[in-house]
């Protein structure tokens, strides 16, 4: 199917973007890689049990990590076992099923075919399709999501290091405030993520083995010797080598993992959306006003018909992406920790819209970089600004004049500048009619908006 036919803009206009980056971990050949993965693991894990007397050879492991190592061709057998039949079975429209009849197909005519029921041996579905979505997301977010906002965090440091020191006229209310500088702005949004990733990293993805209605029934009648809370414990734990985002054991379940550490990480990622959409929204401003610039890129067109145009249309589209991802997202944290009594499959098809909340938080991460590429600062622009607003200096005379016991010396500089249209030197004309000592007025009259900028070089650079 051409790109061009796609529904989904996912796997359309935006396929060569985030396709091949996330495809691997959240389409349905990801997912049935996964499901076939855990049942193989499964498996070699009740191998390690002497009392169940079905021990493996290197061989026959090997043998299980190679159909665990799924094909697209292979994922294609798993889909026709589901949905048509395939090679005498059924259709059994069940995914999990015909994973289970895939792998015991592929155990036909070798030495494991006579330990084939031990494939699936006492589970449900969902203890296969929970731990695989367990897996999916923790390989999505570390190899493909993570990284990309290690970049944004990145790029906002060089930024914040390379104007450290420019002088900027803040705003609060949309109107002229206390001074800062434009490498300061950026070590906030720097630091905000950083913070945020800090906690999705901590975030530990719970998963559960533990049969029809979460009690191992089927597993303690038929070996009341093994203790099976134990043996969930160290099969989930399995997973983690090498893993940043870990998996950890639920003991406490219905049939169903509850999902509820779902939701925590899907809403540390709604977080870091949301920084980076009101990131997206400052440099929108900042573009507008002319402080940040947009190079030009030959062949470009940014307006059908005004030809001068070059439109801040990355960090927009990285804004709007972000935005659905976080619509998906509060779904989440809404649907997925309900379950009527002890299952519904309502979940199942939630669970299958993650790769769309996925990708299009990676699309909003990568078209914010993109236009970062694009940009660089207008010194002239920004200082030029700041220099037009001396009534930002009302704060730092009155706190002084407070310092020095003058009596209403707020009420003075409001009536000086609020509402009022003032130069540089209308100021230092108030400061020179005050009753004050010499060196306290020399020091107020050397006060420059460029200058009153507090610690916010030093925050810029730490």
């Amino acid at each position: 199917m051409s790109n061009l036919t796609n529904i989904s803009s996912v796997d359309g206009r935006y396929a060569k973007l985030v396709g091949e980056t996330l495809s691997p971990f959240v389409s349905e050949c990801g997912l049935i890689r996964y499901r076939v993965l855990v049942e193989c693991e499964y498996l070699k894990a009740l191998a390690e049990e002497p009392a169940l007397g079905i021990s493996l050879t290197d061989e026959e492991k090997k043998l299980l990590d190679r159909i665990a190592d799924v094909s697209e061709t292979d994922a294609e057998i798993v889909k026709k076992i589901e949905t048509e039949g395939y090679e005498g079975i059924l259709a059994t429209r069940h995914d999990v099923k015909a994973v289970e009849y895939f792998i015991k197909g592929k155990l036909k005519g070798t030495s494991l075919e006579s330990k084939s029921e031990w494939v699936h041996f006492g589970l449900t579905s969902e203890d296969v399709n929970n731990i695989a979505y367990a897996l999916m997301l923790s390989d999505a977010v570390e190899k493909a999501l993570g990284p990309e906002v290690e970049k944004i965090i990145g790029e906002l440091t060089k930024f914040s290091d390379a104007h450290a020191g420019l002088a900027m006229l803040a705003r609060t209310h949309g109107q002229s405030a206390t001074p800062t500088t434009f490498g300061k702005e950026f070590k906030v949004f720097a630091k905000r993520i950083e913070r945020r990733l800090a906690v999705l990293k901590n975030t530990r993805i719970q998963a559960k083995l533990n049969g029809a209605t979460g009690n191992w029934n089927a597993h303690v009648v038929a070996f009341p010797q093994i203790d099976w809370m134990a043996f969930s414990e160290r099969f989930i734990d399995r997973f983690n080598v090498n893993r940043t985002y870990a998996l950890e054991a639920n003991l406490y379940t219905t049939q169903i993992e509850c999902h509820d550490s779902y939701v925590a990480l899907f809403d540390s990622l709604r977080h870091i959306n949301t920084i980076l959409i009101g990131f997206n929204q400052d440099m929108w401003r900042y573009i507008s006003d002319g402080w940040v610039v947009q190079r030009p890129k030959e062949g470009e067109v940014g307006s059908s018909t005004m030809p001068h145009k070059v439109n801040p249309i990355d960090f927009e589209n990285s804004e709007g992406n972000l935005g659905v991802a976080n619509a998906l997202c509060e779904h989440y944290a809404r649907k997925l920790p309900i379950s009527r009594l002890q299952r519904d499959l309502s979940d199942s098809t939630v669970e299958r819209t993650f790769g769309l909340a996925l990708a299009h938080s990676l699309i909003g991460y990568r078209m914010l970089l993109t236009g970062l590429g694009k940009i660089y600062v207008n010194e002239k622009a920004v200082t030029d600004a700041l220099d037009a607003h001396p009534e930002v200096l009302a704060e730092a005379i009155q706190t002084v004049l407070r310092r020095e016991g003058q009596t209403g010396a707020y009420e003075k500089l409001k009536d000086l500048t609020r509402g009022a249209s003032l130069t540089l030197e209308d100021i230092r004309a108030f400061v020179w009619e005050l009753p004050l000592p010499e060196k306290v007025r020399e020091e107020l009259i050397a006060l420059s908006p460029g200058s009153y900028t507090g610690y916010a070089e030093k925050i810029a650079r730490s």
